[in-house]
């Protein structure tokens, strides 16, 4: 198979706190002076340099969806611009075969004193493309960029919403053999980020080469063939998307998919209850923390009773990414209405399938007692444990065949009734 980009030892340094060298006024000429009569050590403690990329190597073969994550700073930025010749390397090569269509940003290659339909036709002739190929796309990328209204306005009047939704359907409509996308997508409101994923799906399934850099981990399982794990400005994970978006989690939520404390002494709670162990069971066939939308998810809380008291029972607290509560539960079974006897207990919270929505989510789990009309939390931990909601795509989940995202925190399967004509 043809390869589409191939990086090889592409390294990028930036050096923190040097004077850059620049012609300016006056009064930037003395400070730079005044900077430069600062002592030398000063001057050295403040020049810094930083690898934003060190040492990349990879390939994309013609036709793959390639995801890349990571932290805020990881390098995935400085790599599209590294890509896109917008900065060059420090050292290493890269080879990209076919013509580019990049967003990294908002209104990338846009000029502000022309309108929206100029820009158009300067964007089609930067990727090299005919005037009558760019007349034949034209309705479809304003239609699509929904700024008919004002299409022959500057785009420096334009909102940031709507420069970034042009500035998208350009580079899309214009069919690029390869695509460069970073989290611009952002900017937009839900609908147009549901169109731009149907879109790059479109690409992607057409055999265009898309490189795609996102924060929204379930768009990435649903897009890509393959994904990469950009940390420190390395790669850390080169598979498929569900197992490269497993170990991030497993690195970046500070929660994990399994907590378990040595001890009493060591564990949450107080003398009458204590939380040994809390967990998330995984699904079969999925990586750990990777839980499959159709099927319940299992939390699973070990906890100890120390002594005869009041009954007490288990809770849990579920959040999506943005720590926005989902619902709270508890065993509300007779069993925890007698005083709980002293001893090693295990409860498992069953999450029903196709209730969560897709995305990130998080649970805290409690060992509590009602003091009416209050509950009295005895062993609590706060994010406990965390997970990813993926939904497979294949139109039996509450999504359906509609490609696109659902809002809101839960996203349940109803039953419906229906009356009509026979």
């Amino acid at each position: 198979m043809a390869i589409a980009i191939e990086a090889q030892g592409l390294s990028k340094k930036y050096r923190i706190g040097e004077m850059q060298a620049a012609y300016g006024t006056l009064r930037e000429s003395l400070s730079h002076a005044g900077k430069r009569m600062i002592g030398r050590e000063h001057h050295l403690a403040r020049k810094q340099e930083i690898w934003a990329l060190k040492d990349i190597s990879f390939q994309v073969p013609e036709g793959q969806v390639l995801g890349v994550i990571g932290r805020n700073g990881a390098g995935k930025s400085t790599l599209l611009k590294v890509l896109t010749r917008i900065t060059t390397p420090t050292s290493g090569r890269v080879e990209i075969r076919g013509r580019v269509g990049s967003l990294l940003e908002v209104g990338t290659g846009f000029h502000a004193e022309l309108t929206g339909r100029e820009n158009i036709y300067l964007n089609g002739a930067i990727l090299g493309m005919k005037r009558r190929e760019i007349d034949q796309r034209f309705d479809a990328m304003v239609e699509f960029s929904g700024v008919e209204k004002f299409i022959d306005t500057p785009v420096k009047r334009y909102s940031s919403g709507m420069y970034v939704r042009l500035a998208f359907s350009v580079a899309a409509h214009l069919e690029p053999e390869i695509m460069l996308v970073d989290e611009v997508l952002s900017v937009g409101d839900a609908e147009f980020q549901r169109r731009c994923l149907g879109r790059m799906e479109e690409l992607g399934s057409a055999g265009r080469t898309v490189l795609f850099v996102s924060h929204q981990l379930s768009a990435i399982a649903q897009l890509c063939d393959r994904a990469l794990q950009i940390n420190g400005g390395k790669i850390v994970q080169d598979g498929q998307p569900a197992e490269v978006i497993a170990h991030y989690l497993h690195q970046t939520h500070s929660a994990g998919v399994e907590r378990t404390w040595p001890s009493e002494e060591a564990a949450p709670g107080n003398d009458l209850a204590k939380i040994m162990s809390v967990r998330v069971l995984p699904h079969e066939g999925m990586p750990p923390g990777i839980m499959d939308v159709r099927n319940p998810i299992g939390i699973e809380i070990v906890f100890r009773v120390l002594k005869w008291g009041k009954p007490v029972f288990p809770k849990i607290k579920v959040l999506d990414r943005e720590s926005t509560v989902a619902f709270n539960a508890m065993d509300i079974d007779e069993r925890w209405r007698a005083n709980s006897p002293p001893g090693e207990y295990s409860a498992t919270a069953w999450i029903p399938g196709n209730l969560l929505n897709e995305g990130a989510a998080s649970a805290e789990v409690a060992i509590c007692s009602i003091d009416f009309p209050k509950l009295e939390h005895h062993a609590a931990v706060y994010e406990a444990v965390s997970f990813e909601v993926l939904d497979p795509g294949e139109g039996d989940t509450a999504r359906g065949v509609f490609g696109g995202q659902w809002r809101g925190v839960v996203r349940p399967l109803l039953e419906w009734t229906i009356e009509g004509p026979e």
